[in-house]
């Protein structure tokens, strides 16, 4: 029954170690090009292990509605994630956002004006 009892409480405090670790995006540099119609997204992420620890989906809005859902396997470094979408439904005053979602827990939005 000891065993038992250690072996479940070892499985918590590893479960709540590898959490620990998980964060969400610590940034995301937004910019929009009118002229090409391209938004570009750099979304800081540390992790020692782009494979298992990552970001794994990316969601763009338009004027608050999901335009792009892009899910993605791993993280392209252990610093950030960048993507790019042509949007060419956009005019000045619309409302571009992107939000990031790390693999293990935590997501970040972040949102630009077009000029």
């Amino acid at each position: 029954m000891k065993k038992k009892i250690l072996f479940v409480s070892l499985l918590i405090c590893l479960a709540l170690t590898g959490t620990a670790y998980a964060h969400p995006p610590k940034d995301i540099e937004i910019s929009y090009d009118p002229a090409t119609k391209i938004l570009t997204a750099i979304i800081l992420h540390d992790t020692s292990n782009p494979l298992g620890h990552y970001i794994k989906k990316v969601d763009v809005g338009l004027n608050d509605q999901e335009i792009i859902e892009q899910k993605i396997s791993r993280q392209e470094n252990i610093n950030s994630q960048e993507v790019n979408y042509y949007i060419p439904d956009t005019k000045s005053g619309d409302r571009l956002s992107v939000e990031g979602y790390c693999s293990i827990s935590g997501k970040l939005k972040k949102e630009i004006v077009v000029k």
